[in-house]
Order: C-alpha cells, then structure tokens, then sequence
C-alpha cells in the first residue's frame, strides 16, 4: 500500500521554481532513497513532505486521501516525523528533555509527568541500544556521539508513533560503528511496517539501507529505479550522468541569457 504520495507538486520562491511537478510515492514498510546534487530540490521536497510548506500546485495524499490544507500539524498528525540534517537537538539538556521537548507528558493541571517521563526514556534507551554505563538518562546531550545524538533524534520520532520517518544525511560525519548503529535503526523500521525516506550524499550507504530510489535533479524527479535493478557503480554513473547533464543545461541558460543581454 502506498502510504505517501505527492502528484505534481511544485513550490516557487518569487520567480524560482524551487521543485516543478514532482511525483513521488513511498510504500508502507518500504525505505526510499531520496538522491541529488546539492541545489538539486531536496531540501525544498523534504519540507513539502514535512509540512515547513506548502505546495503552490498539486496534491500531498497519506493512504490514498488528499490531506489539505497541508502544514506540520497535520504531516504530524498523519504520521510524519523528520529528522532534519542538525538533529535540533538542546545538547546542554538531558535525553529526557530533548525526546519529549514540546509535547511533554502532563498530569492534572497541566504539571509534568516526570515519572512518566523517565520511564518512557529509559524504555527508548535500550531500545535504541544505549547499554553503555559512561552516561545515563540525565546526561547533557552533548556529552554523547555523534551516532548516539542521532539515535535521540530517531527515537524522538519513532516514540510520536511516526509512521513515515524522513532522515536527512544521518551519517554525515559519523563512524563506521556509528552509521551501523543508524542502518540498524531504520531497519527496525522497516521490520516494524513503518516507512522512511533516507536522503544522504553517501551512495553506498543509501544502496545499502534502501529498497527503492528517486533522484531529483533541477526541481524534477530525473528517474526512479528499484534496489534489484541496478548496482551501487551503476547508480553513480546514473547520478553522474544526470550531473553532466545539468551542467549543460545550466551553461546553455548562461550562454542564451549573454546572448539575449548582447
């Protein structure tokens, strides 16, 4: 079953077609890797999806039903969660601070459940794998790695109960331990029945984690191809091609702007 899908969305900041008719869909269960070049429309697609906004045309649908109007709330509400490339992370908090940072549980009168929220942290941290006895749940976040600051913000996530959780490069600047301790994260994901989109710079890391794979070149979707049709080298090629070409595209636009100045 598809779970996300966008039909001809585009968005412009004044005369910059930032995305133009991008279609996309991602299944139910299913890891999609979300590929480009910098300036390529990333960016400007992850927060369409996320609800940061709004698309100028074209359609947003969660399950096969048209969700408008379109922002955060309702991508949260339909289940979606991101993780963006800084984490946003409070690194002189605690864990529990930073998991339940503006949606913490309450009891009467509105005072916080800290017991409740201790509880639900120390459930998170093991998890998600955090056995070492170096910090605990009232450890200021700086004090942890870069792949354990990266865990707290997938487990914020997955603890709202996201259903689609978009990662935006969570291996930039990581170990090899540390990017194992994210690709196991995101295939209890996927065992979980719950989808993500993995965008990252690394090519291997993204053919290794992912089933499926978009790549949006200029605002548009160039092509999109499944795990078992191609190879990580061919993938680069492709990618590389598809650059190349940009590059032309671009110096043509340069050269056709001089010519019409003159």
């Amino acid at each position: 079953m598809r779970y996300l899908e966008l039909q001809n969305v585009s968005k412009s900041f004044g005369k910059v077609a930032a995305v133009s008719n991008v279609s996309l869909h991602v299944d139910q269960g299913e890891v999609l890797g979300f590929l480009g070049d910098n300036g390529a429309g990333k960016s400007t697609t992850i927060r369409l999806i996320a609800g940061v906004h709004t698309p100028d045309t074209g359609e947003i649908l969660v399950k096969g039903k048209r969700v408008w109007p379109w922002s955060v709330a309702a991508a949260r509400r339909c289940g979606i969660e991101t993780v963006f490339q800084d984490r946003a992370l409070a690194e002189q908090q605690t864990i529990p601070t930073n998991l339940f940072m503006g949606r913490e549980p309450t009891r009467f009168w509105g005072f916080l459940d800290v017991k409740r929220q201790r509880r639900e942290t120390e459930l998170l941290m093991r998890q998600i794998g955090f056995t070492s006895q170096v910090f605990s749940m009232h450890s200021p976040v700086l004090t942890l790695s870069g792949g354990e600051r990266q865990g707290i913000a997938i487990a914020r996530a997955l603890h709202f109960q996201a259903e689609l959780l978009i990662l935006d490069e969570p291996t930039a600047a990581l170990s090899l331990t540390e990017c194992e301790k994210v690709f196991s994260l995101v295939r209890a994901i996927r065992q979980q029945g719950r989808s993500c989109i993995f965008i990252s710079h690394n090519i291997y890391h993204a053919y290794d984690i992912c089933d499926r794979f978009v790549i949006i070149d200029r605002g548009t979707v160039s092509f999109e191809l499944r795990k078992d049709e191609t190879t990580a080298q061919q993938l680069i090629e492709r990618m590389q091609h598809v650059a190349r070409q940009s590059s032309r595209h671009a110096g043509a636009d340069e050269l056709g702007g001089a010519r019409s100045d003159a």
